[in-house]
């Protein structure tokens, strides 16, 4: 799993404090972020920079993006925040099914905090450290493999 891609809608929230934690535990791999309806060239919300920063993990240089065919054949892995994002993704790029997954499986979806505040920020980050956490531990028991 060397090349992971994190989806979620706007691209400038959840997506990128998920690629940022990932990228920090996983140093060799290659980790982006995108959106479905990409809120494009924007940095990432000052609140997920703040709660980023507090980890000492830096994602100043972001710019978001829009999810496209070329980012989903070059991903090994696709981890969207909502299970609405898994549905498009897989409508618009049925290719992309077999390495598409909900970021926290049955547990539930990131629920967005655009512009709700730093509780809903702190809520989600929670949120994306567990599922960053479990996913790190299956991409490192896979490469012993």
């Amino acid at each position: 799993m060397q090349n992971i891609l994190f989806v979620c809608t706007g691209n400038i929230c959840r997506s990128p404090i998920a690629e940022g934690l990932m990228a920090a535990a996983l140093p060799d791999a290659r980790v982006t972020s995108a959106g479905t309806a990409a809120l494009v060239g924007r940095p990432a919300d000052p609140l997920a920079r703040e709660l980023l920063l507090r980890r000492d993990v830096r994602i100043d240089a972001h710019r978001a993006r829009q999810l496209d065919s070329e980012m989903c054949t070059q991903a090994d892995l696709i981890l969207v925040m909502e299970d609405v994002h898994r549905l498009e993704v897989r409508q618009r790029f049925p290719f992309a099914s077999g390495k598409l997954f909900r970021f926290l499986g049955p547990r539930g979806d990131v629920l967005d905090p655009y512009h709700l505040g730093i509780d809903a920020f702190t809520c989600a980050m929670a949120q994306i450290e567990g599922g960053v956490k479990q996913w790190v531990e299956r991409i490192c028991q896979l490469s012993k493999r």
